[in-house]
């Protein structure tokens, strides 16, 4: 299996992009996002918002998004990580990045950035805790290449590929961001997805 999956690979980050383009809020003025990689999120954000901030403490990263996002004039990209960013946001946006920091300290500091009606979505990384992750994580594998074959269906040839974003296991189990996430955001939907993801929806 996991060989299939390495010669029709696709990512499972950026399968979740249409979930947030589709939870957009309805002011559009500025969006940031956390963790952004080499910028893919940022680009799709720009279609929608008159600003658009992209924040990552990787250099490689920084440099990558720049580079790929040069002509748009409304996209700023910084290098530094969510506690040390200030300002106010319409969409607050995290994918795959939430687990790269204490939990709770982000997930305030997160929503101290949102302006009153505006969002914050997160599609995030948590550890297998109970019966029900492991149902999770079980369909998910038996889904995974059927997936990768429709989003890819020539094969790759070769070594598979290393890959291209810093990566780090996550520490906390599905239950304990969902019970930390209630505790700090009142109102939050925390739900848990197909393909090794959560997804937590939470406006102010």
């Amino acid at each position: 299996m996991d060989g299939f999956n390495a010669r029709h690979p696709w990512s499972h980050n950026d399968h979740f992009h249409g979930w947030i383009l589709r939870h957009l809020p309805a002011r559009r003025t500025a969006a940031l996002d956390v963790g952004c990689g080499r910028g893919a999120l940022v680009a799709r954000l720009s279609e929608h918002f008159d600003r658009v901030t992209g924040v990552d403490p990787d250099a490689e990263m920084v440099a990558a998004t720049r580079q790929r996002l040069t002509s748009r004039a409304q996209v700023e990209v910084r290098r530094q990580s969510l506690l040390e960013t200030t300002g106010h946001y319409d969409l607050v946006t995290m994918v795959a990045s939430l687990h790269h920091q204490p939990l709770e300290p982000a997930l305030r500091h997160a929503a101290d950035l949102v302006v009153p009606g505006g969002r914050l979505l997160v599609v995030g990384l948590a550890q297998l805790g109970s019966p029900a992750d492991i149902a999770f994580d079980s369909a998910s594998l038996l889904l995974n290449p059927l997936v990768g074959l429709v989003k890819h269906p020539r094969a790759e040839r070769g070594p598979a590929p290393v890959p291209d974003v810093p990566v780090r296991d996550p520490e906390e189990t599905y239950a304990e961001v969902r019970t930390a996430a209630e505790k700090v955001l009142p109102g939050v939907e925390v739900r848990h997805r197909l393909f090794f993801r959560y997804t937590l929806k939470w406006d102010r």
